[in-house]
């Protein structure tokens, strides 16, 4: 991991401002080996084909470069399966930058990586969260940090990252076991509006996140394809899935810019393109 410094700085205070600088790691050794989500035991018999995700990932890299998004690539371990998804590992909240406790052993190797890489390059952050909290139910709103209660993050956490931020208001939004994270049914896409999969929600929460966002509802089958986790780059772009059409028609029928890139590969192993960036800097 040694070489040059990378000139960089954390700033993220929402999730569809201007993206500027991501971490990244391309799936070199991307495959399914014990199965940690429910996506994942769909498709433990036919496997990933880490050829297809690598060319995939590569596409998507082409995309953030062609947008003038600076995209740094930590190194691939080849112990780590689930490396690719970045998002996980750690979250931005304006200049901090909080390292993740990860609640799967498999996965908790990957936060010492990223620590040695922001220690090289002289980047601050903030750790020792209590038992386990994860970057894909972590949700930036301005003041507001929308937080989901899930298998891989817990209300402990939650009440931490509080005492941590008392400037912010802390939403916890309660999950269903058999969803992964927050990104998985829940989206910020611009100021006003969210893609939402309404079943995952306890009335409560429903209501709450209707209060702040208009929202457009994504189907169970887009669920499973992972419609909602999309990432919005800034200036109304959005990168989404290009297999999920009538959701992609629906934001652009809204005024959303859609750039589509088959991830068809790497959501087999339960995360899209939201899941494989970590925003460093957005304007």
């Amino acid at each position: 991991m040694k070489g040059i410094a990378v000139d960089t700085s954390i700033h993220c205070h929402t999730e569809y401002s201007t993206l500027k600088k991501v971490l990244t790691v391309k799936p070199t050794f991307m495959k399914i080996t014990e199965t940690i989500n429910e996506t994942q035991k769909h498709y433990k018999a036919s496997n990933i084909d880490t050829s297809i995700a690598i060319q995939q990932h590569d596409a998507f890299i082409n995309v953030l470069n062609e947008q003038n998004i600076e995209v740094i690539a930590l190194p691939a371990n080849p112990k780590l399966h689930e490396q690719v998804f970045t998002r996980d590992i750690a979250f931005a909240i304006q200049d901090q930058l909080f390292v993740g406790s990860m609640s799967e052993q498999v996965r908790k190797d990957e936060t010492a990586i990223l620590k040695t890489w922001l220690q090289e390059n002289s980047l601050t952050y903030q750790e020792g969260l209590p038992k386990s909290i994860e970057g894909g139910d972590v949700m930036i709103d301005g003041s507001t940090i929308w937080v989901g209660k899930s298998g891989r993050t817990s209300y402990e956490s939650i009440e931490y990252l509080q005492s941590r931020l008392p400037s912010f208001n802390v939403e916890s939004l309660t999950l269903p076991r058999d969803i992964l994270h927050l990104d998985c049914v829940f989206n910020i896409i611009s100021e006003h509006t969210a893609l939402l999969y309404p079943p995952a929600f306890i009335p409560e929460d429903l209501k709450k996140i209707k209060s702040h966002f208009d929202i457009i509802p994504v189907t169970k089958e887009e669920q499973f394809h992972m419609g909602p986790n999309v990432l919005p780059i800034g200036n109304r772009k959005v990168i989404s899935l290009s297999q999920n059409e009538r959701l992609n028609k629906i934001m652009e029928s809204k005024g959303y810019r859609i750039l589509p890139v088959d991830f068809s590969e790497i959501i087999k192993s339960g995360g899209s393109f939201r899941c494989c960036t970590l925003p460093l800097e957005r304007e």
